[in-house]
């Protein structure tokens, strides 16, 4: 390159002026239009607010604070509550429909007739009884309303109201995958056709016998009556092998015995190695979920 040509092309800076941004082109079609949600920031709610069916909607409230303040018949569909503080508000046929809430207080406020359907919350004070009166009742919504708040209530550490938010969306979990393949309701038809019933069939025995066995890790007393079904079991067993079916008396020995040959302490020769096996087995099963369940309940504390 010559000098003429270098110094044009130094003294040339248009090449240095970045270029607009162009529109995309799903913008200039119409395929995307701009939205109508607004940003309310670092404002306070002063007085009580009534019937209000659109002028809170598509909201994104930053910061918003209120106190003893009553909302009855307010619309909140799609809003979004950042860092909000709401103490001792009440909150009365309002609707939450979509809502998101996100490090948000609601020390002491209560809920009584709300909608919240697809509305999610991230670390957030909220009480728990909001999972008895305010749960949407399709058992969908309610499973993952539910599945929010227990991921919510693990990261402010409020391990009674997590051990509460599980307890509902397992019974939730349950009614679903029971109606997916049993119900003939048009929502569940629709969404499991043909051979997915059978799928889901599948899936519902496996969570139903994982909550007899142990309330899918949630339930001692489960794990402890399965533990004693099984003692049951060896005592008929021991009987039938070295006993008289017939003689009460000998059911009683059983019994007696059976809790010695389930953990071990004993090992009668009548028995086969196949059943002596199965025993064994069971019992290291049973010790691995109960140190599994306990290990999960107090390691939320």
């Amino acid at each position: 390159m010559n000098e003429s040509t270098s110094a044009s092309a130094i003294g040339d800076t248009s090449a240095l002026v970045p270029k607009s941004a162009s529109v995309p082109k799903i913008v200039e079609d119409g395929t995307l239009k701009r939205g109508n949600r607004e940003v309310v920031t670092d404002f306070y709610v002063a007085k009580d607010v009534f019937s209000a069916r659109s002028e809170f909607e598509f909201k994104v409230f930053v910061r918003l604070n209120a106190r003893k303040v009553r909302f009855e018949k307010v619309s909140f569909k799609h809003c979004i509550f950042e860092g909000c503080y709401m103490n001792s508000c009440v909150f009365d046929s309002c609707d939450f429909t979509g809502s998101r809430f996100l490090g948000s207080n609601f020390h002491q406020s209560s809920f009584s007739g709300c909608e919240f359907e697809y509305a999610t919350f991230e670390r957030c004070q909220i009480d728990d009884d909001i999972l008895e009166n305010e749960a949407p009742r399709p058992e969908n919504l309610r499973m993952r309303f539910a599945r929010s708040l227990r991921m919510n209530y693990q990261q402010i550490g409020d391990a009674k109201a997590v051990n509460k938010a599980i307890s509902l969306e397992l019974e939730a979990t349950s009614i679903y995958l029971y109606k997916s393949w049993r119900s003939r309701e048009t929502y569940y038809m629709k969404k499991y056709p043909g051979f997915k019933i059978m799928a889901q069939f599948v899936k519902w025995l496996e969570f139903w016998i994982l909550d007899f066995v142990w309330g899918n890790g949630e339930s001692i007393l489960k794990l402890l009556r399965t533990l004693a079904f099984c003692i049951v079991a060896i005592a008929i067993y021991d009987t039938s092998a070295s006993g008289n079916a017939l003689n009460i008396v000998d059911y009683w020995i059983g019994l007696q015995r059976a809790p010695g040959i389930f953990v071990g302490v004993s090992a009668p020769q009548s028995y086969s190695i196949a059943i002596l096996s199965v025993i064994t087995a069971t019992r290291f099963v049973g010790i691995a979920l109960l140190t599994a369940l306990l290990v999960k309940r107090f390691g939320r504390r």
